[in-house]
């Protein structure tokens, strides 16, 4: 197992301190939102405090708030592998891909198609639907039912001339699988299309290098990687200037400011540098060496992925061992590699919203539904009944945690 440190790591998050009947609280909900460590707290509440400003204004205040969003690019960038000029904040990450729909919808003839799947969350889904109303013909990629990934012979069957867009996730908010991005952005280069990828998901897992991938857009949001509520879209310089964004017309018309509509989140954008500052921070403690904050994220992403799949096979041999459970998702070791330690189930017999409720009653807290991933829970047949139990662990997880959460299931 990586040598994380994780008392230093738990001790940097205040939440994880809360009890429930004298009970620790267990934190099994991160891919709806990860809890954040004191450094975020105090970077959001400082800004307040002594810079909180609008931008762009001659007094002490307004010029440090425009410091702070020069520095939010610069975090984001180390964070993601791309230019400062590249980087676009917004409300959250389905508001910024509404905004690029629509000024990719602006190009679109009556007949260009556009690809979704049924394994992603709508928030990349819909935006692209809405752009059959200018004519577009969407196709949408099924998937393996048998462990939830994405039929890639079914993506190579619908990918044509006439493609203009790929939408695709870089991991399922659902039940952990991670798609092959490189691949997919070849059979999309072959075709001169787009790839447009939602990395909300997968951004507190893994390292994301959006040069190496050579994808054209990239959102994800800060409160999924331990920070505030802030959506945060890579786009390559290219499509930023040639792409015409609706935006008022006062506003800035230089990249990518003329793309973010309306005053930024600054208190959250401090509070996103922070975040972002907290996972080089981890790095730093297992590469000493490294030289750079982008050195040091990419180390600290590569030893929480080591970790987490750890994690994911204490939880996911643990949960086949229970009778009338069932997993919807990769759950042969050797493919661990390609999930994260999200993982969906069902418990015979009971709802998925009875099982988080009394999990929550005890202190464990999950998720129940579809969480937006409508044509996952469709294709697996469950929808209609309740959806799936989301059990989703982060880095500051333990194993002891997950043998307290393996227990109290095996008592329902």
């Amino acid at each position: 197992m990586v040598d994380l440190d994780l008392k230093w790591i738990r001790d940097r998050f205040p939440a994880l301190s809360q009890e429930i009947d004298g009970q620790p609280v267990i934190f099994f909900d991160g891919p709806g939102g990860t809890q954040v460590p004191n450094s975020v707290i105090n970077a959001s509440a400082d800004y307040l405090v002594k810079s909180n400003a609008n931008a762009h204004g001659a007094f002490a205040t307004s010029k440090r708030t425009d410091t702070l969003v020069v520095s939010a690019r610069l975090a984001v960038a180390d964070l993601l592998g791309c230019d400062v000029e590249e980087v676009v904040f917004g409300s959250n990450m389905t508001t910024l891909t509404f905004t690029i729909s629509r000024a990719i919808g602006r190009e679109l003839q009556p007949g260009d198609e556009i690809i979704v799947t049924k394994l992603d969350h709508y928030a990349n889904v819909s935006p692209w639907y809405a752009l059959s109303e200018r004519g577009a013909v969407i196709r949408t990629v099924d998937i393996n039912v048998e462990d939830c990934t994405l039929d890639m012979n079914h993506l190579k069957e619908q990918i044509n001339e006439r493609t203009r867009v790929v939408a695709v996730g870089y991991a399922s908010n659902a039940v952990g699988t991670i798609n092959d991005i490189a691949e997919i952005v070849k059979l999309a280069r072959a075709v001169g299309a787009m790839v447009f990828v939602d990395a909300v998901h997968y951004v507190p897992h893994g390292p994301i290098d959006v040069r190496a991938s050579d994808c054209d857009f990239l959102c994800c949001s800060a409160y999924k990687f331990f920070g505030p509520h802030v959506g945060v879209m890579y786009a390559k310089r290219e499509h930023l200037t040639r792409l015409l964004p609706y935006k008022v017309q006062p506003a800035p018309e230089e990249i990518p400011s003329c793309w973010e509509t309306g005053t930024q989140n600054f208190e959250g954008l401090a509070g996103t540098i922070a975040a972002i500052d907290y996972l080089a921070e981890i790095g730093h403690q297992l590469l000493p060496d490294v030289k750079n904050r982008r050195q040091a994220l990419v180390a600290a992403m590569l030893g929480i992925k080591e970790y987490e799949k750890e994690l994911s096979y204490k939880l996911v041999s643990g949960l086949l061992q229970i009778s009338g459970l069932t997993l919807y998702g990769i759950t042969n070791p050797s493919s661990f590699d390609w999930r994260t330690p999200t993982v969906g189930i069902r418990l015979a017999e009971h709802t998925p919203q009875t099982v988080a409720k009394t999990l929550g009653d005890r202190g464990i807290f999950t998720w129940n539904g579809n969480f937006y991933a409508l044509g996952l829970t469709e294709k697996l047949g469950v929808e209609s009944s309740g959806g799936l139990l989301r059990i989703g662990l982060t880095h500051y997880n333990t194993v002891e945690e997950i043998e307290r959460l393996l227990t109290v299931i095996n008592e329902i």
